[in-house]
């Protein structure tokens, strides 16, 4: 019987050497993804900040780096979480349990919120369960908010 090692990670906020990687994941997570320059503006902008899930050094027989991201983007006091996204080969990791933690963490220490909001797709039940779990509750519906295919946006919101 063979053990499997389990995925060794830390999470800490994107630097300008992971443009490219978190561009990859991205595009590899969705359909309509965020482009270069948009992380890029990410790195300037005080109300706005990205955390990645960085694989331990050595500890992991993998070509990619940044396994996972998400962003936080501070409106009005106010936090609104997205592009939350999880290489599809190390999901069901608790990746990206982490960094919805940390991310709700650091909004409340770095600007003071209290109140997030986000947007999934209706159809990804793995991703409604999770925010959930961390007292995200459902407030509404955009009908048709997400091409390529085609679905619902559940608006979801923890106070």
């Amino acid at each position: 019987m063979s053990m499997i090692t389990p995925l060794k990670y830390h999470i800490r906020e994107m630097r300008r050497e992971e443009l490219e990687d978190v561009t990859a994941l991205e595009a590899a997570c969705f359909s309509m993804p965020w482009k270069y320059k948009d992380f890029e503006e990410v790195l300037t902008n005080p109300d706005r900040f990205y955390l990645i899930a960085e694989a331990e050094h050595g500890t992991l027989d993998t070509p990619d780096r940044v396994l996972g991201g998400c962003m936080l983007t501070h409106i009005a006091g106010e936090g609104d979480i997205s592009n939350v996204a999880v290489h599809q080969r190390y999901r069901q990791n608790g990746i990206a349990a982490s960094l919805l933690s940390e991310i709700l963490k650091l909004g409340q220490e770095r600007y003071g919120i209290t109140a997030f909001t986000l947007e999934v797709r209706s159809k990804n039940i793995p991703a409604r369960r999770l925010y959930e779990r961390y007292g995200f509750v459902s407030c509404g519906v955009r009908p048709n908010f997400y091409e390529k295919p085609k679905d619902d946006a559940v608006i979801m919101w923890r106070t």
